[in-house]
């Protein structure tokens, strides 16, 4: 899964003129289902008024699901995203993925979800093949 990088961003890239905010806008525009799930998680803890909000909904196609970890498998893209929203991602299986706002409290909320007993106890046989 690329990105759809238009010739203007490709010529700016090669001179070392990319603007993050082109960037950002790149990857919205080429991975749309996995900047919307992005985009709802952050809104729906600005709603509920809280520091974390995660996904468990799979995603509806194998194309979604590549957006997504393309989003997500990607440094460059990940820490964009990450810089844009001002949360920091988490990432457990095909289609779990988490905000945390940056706060004192979140960070063992996010050590706990990015650990290794929480991996294995997200696994199912339904997840094997995602």
């Amino acid at each position: 899964m690329s990105l759809d990088v238009s010739p203007a961003l490709l010529e700016k890239a090669a001179r070392d003129e990319v603007d993050e905010r082109e960037f950002v806008d790149c990857v919205r525009v080429s991975l749309p289902y996995a900047w919307e799930l992005i985009s709802s998680l952050v809104a729906r803890a600005e709603v509920d008024g809280t520091d974390f909000a995660d996904n468990h909904v799979p995603p509806p196609s194998e194309q979604a699901r590549g957006q997504l970890l393309r989003a997500l498998a990607s440094d460059a893209i990940r820490g964009a995203l990450e810089r844009h929203f001002r949360v920091r991602l988490a990432f457990q299986n095909c289609h779990r993925v988490a905000v945390f706002r940056p706060s004192s409290a979140n960070k063992k909320r996010y050590e706990r979800f990015t650990s290794v007993r929480e991996q294995l106890l997200n696994q199912s046989d339904e997840l094997r093949d995602c």
